[in-house]
């Protein structure tokens, strides 16, 4: 199984595989530098060639990089898009050096915009994005909670945002369980996970779908409130993710937990899910 976790770089990015190795994890998740700084970090020759050599040791099949919290590329403000698309490129550069499977990114939102606005801006932005990294790594579009004024959080939305760009071939997605919760896609019985699935399959594809986030929910449905927590200590609840990880049309995506990490609970969510997958 395919099967991870978010971890830390400390000490370098390269460090991030032998955190893995200790969870077992065969996928991985990092961030390459602080996700509340514009500026990201300048990878030299020594970062990158001990990053690889790291990875090729590992057990790792994938790793994704997750884009700064900072990034609004449909915002109304010039200023905001333009060091958003920067800031943006400069990750897919470092993404591309890497060797990543992709990046996760949130499409994020604009106080007081009209939401169809934002998400043209958003295509718009991916467009010089994309158009500026010819041939890099994937942007994978995150399902969000719907918090506030982000948009993202109806799978539609999603689909308007690919259905705009010029170069959707560049794009997927990566639904996160709380977030899709959270902007009320039942996930807790198994008529509101398939109706979910089917949703998702009709509005966006199940084809572009290339990442799972795998987090329980302190918050309750539609509650459009992005407060992750333990699997199985929440309110989405253990049955859910049985019903995910047992499901043969996301068998071979990728997984991953964002779960708050509280001592030795990285570990602990990991064996939950492996003994979901494989529970009768």
């Amino acid at each position: 199984m395919r099967l991870g976790a978010h971890l830390s770089t400390a000490g370098g990015l390269h460090t991030s595989f032998a955190r893995g190795e200790e969870l077992g994890c065969t996928v991985i998740q990092i961030f390459l530098s602080s996700p509340r700084q514009w500026r990201g970090r300048d990878l030299s020759e020594e970062d990158v060639a001990k990053f690889r050599a790291a990875w090729r040791a590992s057990g790792c099949e994938a790793c994704f990089a997750h884009d700064i919290y900072l990034t609004r590329l449909g915002s109304r403000d010039r200023t905001i898009r333009r060091k958003s698309r920067a800031a943006l490129v400069q990750e897919l550069h470092a993404c591309a050096l890497l060797g990543l499977d992709g990046l996760v990114v949130h499409p994020a939102g604009d106080p007081g915009a009209q939401p169809s606005k934002v998400l043209d801006r958003v295509a718009r932005s991916l467009d010089a994005v994309l158009e500026e990294t010819e041939d890099e790594t994937r942007i994978l579009l995150e399902t969000t909670a719907g918090q506030g004024s982000d948009v993202g959080h109806r799978f539609e939305q999603l689909g308007r945002i690919v259905e705009r760009t010029r170069r959707s071939d560049r794009l997927g997605v990566c639904l996160d369980t709380c977030h899709v919760f959270a902007a009320g896609y039942e996930l807790s019985t198994d008529e509101g996970y398939d109706e979910t699935v089917e949703a998702f399959d009709r509005e966006v594809g199940l084809e572009r779908l290339q990442v799972l986030h795998l987090n329980d929910s302190r918050r309750p449905l539609g509650s459009r409130v992005d407060r992750h927590t333990h699997i199985g200590e929440g309110l989405i609840g253990e049955a859910a993710f049985g019903r995910i990880l047992q499901d043969s049309r996301l068998s071979d995506l990728p997984k991953l937990i964002e779960t708050p990490k509280e001592g030795d609970m990285d570990h602990v969510n990991l064996e939950r899910l492996r003994r979901l997958a494989t529970a009768a």
